[in-house]
């Protein structure tokens, strides 16, 4: 069936109801072409050799009028055939995405989606590697007061109790110079390896506690830097210091965890050696050290985020050890590469402040630089120790909220990806009707 005006054609089937139709007169004769449409015999004047059906236009004087011309096409790009894109075309006035109509607004110039709310430091989306990297740098920057002074004054106070431990009890009380003796007993050995030890452990000890008050601190900070929120150092002391015996807790349970698997992993061989004269044990020794530093890494790695869980929803430390979990699960490989990323990068900084300031340390007093490249450093006195002291300041006061904001927003951008937490971020932000009107999406 075909009723369309001009566009049968010669030698096409009749429309239904024309079949009993009358002749007309005056038609036939005129076109070769009866009333009812049918094709009539063939003027013995035509030539055979006629242009194919699909060629012939509407014949004259049938009451069919030819179709009317087609607009001019709108198309990509114009509104004008030939022109530039004017309101006709994508992102014009009539056209696809025009105000004017077309298929709504929205699809003109393929934008995506609007472009997320960013109250604070950073977009209500999930984050790809370099905007937490740069969230972390954006809150030292917008907050630099708050920032660097909880750094600076954690900073100076770590150092002046490791400057006094060192000076006045460590470097009286350890005795290293066994380790650069080549006829030292095994026993003298033995205890130059515990002094140490015991040293290092001291001191390391220092600088945890000192770690656990200012990511205890910077946390709140950066999670209101999210929101675009400012806070004084005396308001993210309130809001961190009930948290803090908890935190510390956390902050001293999981390098025990670390230690006890690398020591269950290497027990096996250190029963062998210590069963058996032979030297089997060793290997086992190192194997067992081996997978233990695996999977002390992977659960380092799991429970990574249990720090801002316990401080911004006030958990408890196995709670916080759980909520890391659950966030980490499936991602374990993006969390562990973003926190070595930042590691490095901390690492770095620290480095490039620190070895100068030592290096300067080394000239001003005791042995000099040749001593320090040797390894005896231990009677540089009080010099070396200010001086390097200085240098640890300036580094850890930049070094800290990059450590600590990298975990938050990491752990914000777990929560997002995971629990939508970007439309409570954006009502507690002030951002009207946000929660209506977006949702998460995947990220980067």
């Amino acid at each position: 069936m075909n009723d369309t005006p001009g566009w049968a054609s010669p030698g096409s089937a009749p429309s239904d109801g024309q079949d009993d139709q009358p002749e007309q007169d005056g038609q036939d004769g005129q076109d070769g072409r009866t009333g009812d449409g049918e094709d009539a015999a063939p003027d013995p004047k035509w030539s055979k050799e006629q242009p194919p059906p699909a060629q012939w236009s509407a014949p004259s004087g049938t009451g069919r009028t030819p179709p009317p011309p087609s607009p001019p096409a709108q198309g990509w790009g114009g509104g004008s055939p030939g022109g530039p894109a004017g309101p006709g075309g994508y992102g014009g006035g009539g056209g696809y995405g025009g105000p004017g109509g077309g298929y709504g607004a929205g699809w003109g110039s393929w934008q995506g989606r609007p472009p997320a709310a960013k109250p604070g430091v950073i977009p209500l989306r999930p984050l790809g590697v370099g905007e937490i990297l740069d969230g972390a740098v954006s809150t030292m920057r917008a907050h630099w007061r708050t920032v660097l002074g909880i750094s600076l004054s954690v900073a100076v106070l770590i150092e002046i109790v490791v400057v006094l431990l060192q000076g006045l009890v460590l470097n009286n009380s350890t005795n290293t110079d066994a380790l650069d003796d080549p006829s030292a007993t095994a026993s003298e050995l033995t205890r130059a390896v515990g002094d140490t030890l015991l040293s290092s452990g001291v001191v390391q000890i220092v600088y945890l506690l000192g770690t656990i008050v200012a990511t205890a601190l910077l946390t709140t900070v950066t999670s209101r830097a999210v929101l675009g929120k400012s806070v004084t150092t005396g308001e993210a002391w309130k809001d961190a210091k009930p948290q803090l015996l908890k935190l510390a807790g956390l902050t001293l349970l999981l390098p025990l965890i670390a230690a006890a698997v690398l020591l269950v992993c290497m027990l096996p061989g250190i029963l062998v050696a210590a069963l058996n004269s032979s030297d089997s044990g060793a290997p086992l020794i190192a194997l067992g050290a081996l997978g233990g530093a695996v999977l002390a890494i992977w659960l380092m790695i799991r429970f990574s985020l249990a720090s801002p869980a316990l401080m911004l929803e006030k958990q408890s430390i196995l709670k916080s050890m759980s909520r890391s979990a659950k966030l980490v699960r499936g991602s374990w490989w993006r969390v562990f590469g973003i926190q070595l990323l930042a590691g490095i990068i901390a690492g770095l900084v620290s480095s490039i402040i620190v070895i100068p300031f030592t290096f300067l340390a080394a000239a001003l007093g005791g042995e000099g630089v040749s001593g320090l490249l040797d390894g005896s450093t231990g009677d540089l006195g009080w010099t070396f120790l200010i001086v390097t002291g200085v240098g640890s300041v300036i580094g850890s006061m930049l070094t800290f909220p990059i450590t600590a904001g990298v975990t938050v927003l990491l752990y914000i951008d777990q929560r997002i990806r995971r629990e939508a937490l970007d439309l409570e971020l954006g009502r507690a932000a002030g951002l009207q009707g946000y929660g209506d009107t977006t949702s998460p999406t995947p990220g980067s």
